[in-house]
């Protein structure tokens, strides 16, 4: 993706099922897990560039003692300061003290058995240490401690929140990390209490009633009564002060989860191959969790996936696969490489077929797969043109006309590198202009002057101020005579609320596309038609019930909005033609068959938030309010 947006978090827990001598034993430290925690969130660096924290949590250990450690940072080199900051307490141990697990348990922070990472993209708000996961809900109470981190977003914090008022609480934000925090710790008490309640009037004492709390404190039931109105994508992941811990997923699958168990550990993260290379494990032996469904450890070490939510269809982030996870994901390369090849077609049609004059490139490294993929279906095409112009000779050509036809080779090169070190730091508004215009450098010496077409692969357009403020600009300082860019996304026509940072929807160049064509076919009343249905769903309270701006995009076919997103996106500057080709969501779908949550590009969202979302980040377009829809 050219453009800069924020989006999902990333995850990472691991729980070590036997005693910390027995890692020290077999793998030479008693912080095999601190180490392995490492790698999960290192591998996952992609998902979050704001913050990360940890927190770990020792089992058994006895009152007065500290069992929570958690640590986080919001710096630029937050992955480092965080572990460098956790590791530093055992800088001063004595050889003999780091080969004593038990002695590292009693005295050293961070070598609990438990524990919890995260990387933290805010989708919104400041970008504070406050803000940073994991959060605590602190009590002297052991099996009242909740730490709490997540990927997610809910689209119905307000109804939430209100919620806990009324249970009579009195909440410090309103947020959903808080209100999510809270109300799980509000059941957590809850259960906490009936145990309680029920253990004591058994005779038992006050140190039986902590052990039998442990025991049998129920997860499951404790996250379906907080969860019964939670509306949005999510990931959560809790840790008990006690010992017991929980994984839980969203009942349409949006957000990623997937974990690994083996008689040593049990270890979850957002991503597959973080887990696969944290553990060197295969791929096969690694389990997406269900949606709607929670893992569930208990500080007995037993270990269960059971159901909190009714699950709804499968709409798992298509995003995921196109852009967010990494690619090392084995069907999230194969299905990228599918995506370019999809492509194809469209390009050859506006290329006339002629592929002598045209070079092929790619933007950012991210769309390097797909643009795989894409070279590998051009390669096709021309081994079917090869073998047809070969027997069309019918036998007659001679080797020297053989070898030229074999020899044709599609013109592949580098041609747009962005310049990471560039930062702009001017206020002036033409000579911040001027600044980010070079935020790409270019190969020069290889485009043939007012001859060749570049083909520029990218991940998908959003807003598309990166490409027509910088990429297009510096492109055509090749002297081109066409400049194609293809997105192996579809075109981003509505507002996310589900993680992205994408609430605006008057920013998408989709839809300012829309607009554009609409006022050009003088049809603004359809817009005041629209504005005036979603006004009177909102004040009927029924603003979730159907997405108002569907309607006005059925107005026009997919290609007449891909031409005017190429006419919006055009520098004025620039002489050569500019043509944007969007992968349709046909082709998206048989890509990425297994993630169809594709809202942003059809509107169809998977939650009843969603369609509200939508309509009030339209209302709040008519009514020039520039603010979040939730």
């Amino acid at each position: 993706m050219s453009e800069f947006i924020k989006h999902e978090c990333g995850l990472a827990m691991v729980r070590l099922l036997k005693p910390l001598e027995y890692y020290h034993e077999k793998y030479g430290t008693a912080l095999y897990g601190l180490y392995k925690l490492q790698i999960l969130l290192q591998k996952q660096r992609n998902r979050g560039q704001d913050g990360a924290g940890l927190a770990t949590i020792k089992l058994d250990t006895q009152p007065g003692k500290r069992y929570i450690s958690r640590r986080r940072s919001n710096s630029p080199q937050y992955l480092k300061e965080l572990f460098t900051g956790a590791f530093a307490h055992f800088e001063n141990c004595t050889p003999e003290q780091l080969n004593d697990p038990a002695w590292l348990k009693e005295n050293k922070p961070y070598t609990g058995e438990l524990l919890l990472g995260h990387l933290r993209y805010g989708t919104h708000g400041k970008n504070i240490i406050e803000t940073v996961h994991p959060f605590l809900r602190q009590n002297n109470w052991i099996s009242r401690n909740l730490v709490l981190a997540g990927n997610f977003n809910l689209t119905n914090v307000e109804e939430l929140f209100n919620e806990l008022i009324a249970l009579g609480q009195y909440p410090k934000e309103k947020s959903d990390t808080v209100t999510v925090l809270e109300k799980i710790g509000h059941f957590l008490d809850d259960e906490v209490e009936r145990l309680y309640n029920w253990f004591k009037a058994e005779d038992y004492s006050i140190e039986q009633i902590n052990e039998l709390i442990a025991e049998h404190l129920d997860l499951q039931r404790i996250l379906q009564r907080a969860s019964r109105k939670f509306d949005g994508g999510y990931v959560m992941a809790g840790l008990v002060g006690h010992g017991d811990a929980f994984i839980f997923r969203d009942p349409s699958g949006i957000r990623p989860a997937f974990y690994y168990q083996d008689d040593e550990v049990v270890v979850m993260a957002s991503e597959r191959p973080a887990i696969q290379t944290a553990f060197n494990v295969l791929a096969g032996e690694v389990k997406e969790l269900e949606r709607g469904h929670s893992l569930i450890v208990k500080k007995n070490g037993h270990v269960s996936v059971v159901s909190c939510k009714d699950q709804l269809d499968r709409t798992a982030c298509s995003f995921e696969r196109i852009y967010f996870s990494r690619g090392t994901d084995r069907d999230i390369y194969q299905e990228r490489k599918q995506l370019g090849k999809y492509l194809v077609p469209a390009v050859l049609d506006e290329l006339n077929h002629k592929l002598s004059d045209a070079i092929f490139s790619f933007i950012p490294n991210t769309a390097e797969v797909a643009f795989y993929g894409f070279i590998e279906g051009i390669h096709e095409y021309l081994n079917k043109e090869k073998a047809k112009r070969i027997n069309d000779g019918n036998g007659k050509l001679s080797t020297a006309e053989i070898e030229d036809i074999l020899s044709f080779r599609p013109r592949v090169e580098k041609l747009a590198i962005k310049d990471e070190k560039l930062r702009t730091f001017i206020a002036d508004d033409s000579s911040r202009g001027e600044m980010i215009s070079h935020v790409y450098d270019v190969t020069y010496g290889i485009v043939n002057n007012d001859q060749d077409t570049i083909v520029v692969l990218d991940d998908s357009i959003v807003r598309g101020s990166t490409l027509r403020d910088s990429i297009l600009e510096i492109l055509s300082r090749l002297r081109p005579k066409k400049i194609i860019v293809i997105s192996s996304a579809p075109q981003i026509r509505y507002p996310d609320c589900y993680g992205i940072d994408m609430s605006k929807m008057g920013e998408f160049a989709a839809f300012q596309a829309l607009i554009s064509l609409i006022k050009e076919n003088g049809k603004e009343e359809e817009l005041t038609k629209a504005y005036d249905k979603a006004k009177k769903m909102e004040e009927e309270g029924r603003l979730s019930e159907s997405n108002v701006v569907q309607a006005l995009y059925d107005m026009y076919s997919y290609e007449a909005v891909s031409d005017r997103i190429s006419q919006i996106l055009t520098p004025k500057n620039i002489n050569c033609e500019v043509k944007i080709i969007f992968q349709t969501i046909e082709d998206l779908r048989k890509s990425c068959p297994n993630n169809n949550g594709d809202w942003y590009f059809s509107g169809n969202y998977p939650t009843k938030g969603g369609n509200r979302v939508v309509n009030r980040s339209f209302i709040n377009f008519m009514e020039n309010k520039n603010e979040r829809a939730y």
